[in-house]
């Protein structure tokens, strides 16, 4: 009896449990919600550390999604991490709306932390902010050290956001360089905010500053620079005075400054450049061959790339003929990338100079490539040559991109994903959501992959 008593009070319990409601999955549980609401929530509720972690995500995915929310909470939050943060991310994404924030920082520099007004300064030149020319002249002139600096830098760029200011800016420069005693350092920025400026007001002043011989080396090589920016044709004969200085970085850097300056003389003192023992000199040379496409360097060029005993002469070599971009520079480029002799390094920057002139050309001979590294496990080539074809665009990736997806490894499929979202594969839609599983594929791949949705506008679910 005492039994049957207990196994009716058991099937009673086993009754009950199982009439319970079972509870459905909230909406609001991390599973149920997308990447999108997820990182939303960062924003809103989280702490320095996780939005910090956020923002760092956004630069390296160059996720806009959020600009107006980070905004928001740029205009009203106080911590100085957090933003310090947002002012980074919209200073190196060049991205416009928080000039006004900005501004505010520098005005109420008392109230803020350091960092806060440095990142807010850097910012506005960044963004070349023409409202902030006089906020920063300000700044300039209240002779606090610890920004001036930055300060300086800051307000070439930003008077190149208001032609009406460049002049005017470029005075308030030179009166600083010449009455106010600048430190060395201090001297550099100024220089190089003149260029920035893009005014003429400064060409006499750089000119003679290039010219000077007793002037240190590093003024004469950033004046140089400048020039080279400013592009008037008075401070051409003081650069090529500089391509015969006795000092090989005046020299290289006067080489260089004579890419966006005309004429038979600036052409002659670039070929000569190549003759140059100094490898920066080369260097300079081949960077201004390819910044005025100048058909006349192109063997020197060719010759550079193969032959030369400096691999970073090589490489400026290769991009400036990739720069020139006709027929006969894609044939030596063609050459230096088929040439599996060449070094992997030679290789991959010819095959990436190739993509960027012309990538549905020559994506499915890269990939031929690819796949020939990988069969010999040539591994720096095949990362090499991946690392080029993933933002790259052209038809022929879609058969790569399925297949990375089918039985690649994570850099493989991840590299899928860029080329998804590059070439608008949609059709490849069910692959990309095979790699929302974080369990199976990881939280970094199942994020990457619900971002691509997302950017394509495809829903996470089929």
């Amino acid at each position: 009896m005492v039994r049957d008593g207990l196994w009716f009070t058991v099937l009673l319990l086993l009754i009950f449990a199982f009439s319970l409601p079972v509870p459905a999955q909230e909406s609001g549980s991390p599973a149920a919600r997308t990447v999108e609401e997820q990182r939303l929530d960062t924003i809103r509720f989280g702490t320095e550390t996780e939005i910090a972690a956020l923002i760092q995500t956004l630069k390296n995915e160059k996720v806009t999604t959020f600009d107006n929310e980070l905004i928001d909470i740029a205009l009203k939050t106080k911590n100085r991490n957090i933003l310090t943060g947002i002012f980074s991310f919209f200073g190196e994404m060049e991205k416009s709306g928080l000039e006004d924030r900005a501004v505010r920082a520098i005005r109420e520099r008392d109230d803020e932390a350091n960092e806060t007004v440095m990142a807010a300064v850097d910012y506005l030149g960044k963004v070349k902010a023409a409202k902030a020319v006089d906020c920063l002249e300000e700044l300039i002139n209240s002779g606090e050290t610890r920004f001036l600096n930055t300060a300086l830098r800051s307000l070439g760029r930003a008077s190149k956001g208001a032609s009406d200011r460049a002049d005017s800016t470029a005075a308030f420069l030179l009166d600083y360089y010449n009455n106010r005693a600048p430190s060395d350092e201090n001297k550099r920025e100024i220089i190089v905010a003149l260029g920035e400026t893009g005014s003429r007001a400064g060409v006499s002043f750089l000119a003679g500053l290039i010219k000077n011989q007793d002037e240190r080396a590093t003024l004469r090589m950033v004046a140089l620079d400048a020039v080279s920016k400013i592009e008037d044709p008075e401070c051409l004969d003081a650069v090529i005075e500089a391509v015969s200085s006795s000092d090989p970085n005046v020299r290289s850097s006067a080489i260089a400054a004579l890419g966006p300056f005309s004429g038979e003389a600036a052409e002659k003192a670039i070929l000569e450049g190549f003759r140059d023992s100094y490898y920066r000199t080369r260097i300079g040379a081949a960077a201004a061959a390819g910044k005025r496409k100048m058909l006349s360097a192109i063997p020197y060029l060719k010759y550079r790339a193969e032959n030369d005993d400096v691999p970073v002469v090589k490489d400026e070599a290769i991009k400036a003929l990739g720069a020139i971009n006709n027929s006969e520079t894609l044939a030596i480029l063609n050459t230096l990338f088929s040439e599996r002799k060449n070094s992997d390094r030679v290789r991959i920057l010819a095959g990436e100079m190739l993509l960027k002139n012309d990538s549905g050309s020559w994506a499915s001979k890269l990939i031929v490539e690819l796949d020939d590294a990988k069969s010999k496990n040539q591994n720096p080539l095949y990362n090499g040559l991946l690392r080029i074809l993933g933002p790259s665009v052209s038809a022929s990736l879609e058969s790569l991109a399925r297949r990375f997806f089918a039985s690649g490894t994570v850099i493989e499929k991840s590299y899928a994903l860029d080329m998804v979202l590059n070439n608008e594969f949609k059709n490849l839609a069910s692959d990309v959501r095979q790699l929302l599983d974080e369990r199976r594929n990881g939280a970094s791949l199942s994020r990457k992959a619900a971002s691509t949705l997302e950017k394509l506008g495809l829903a996470l679910a089929e």
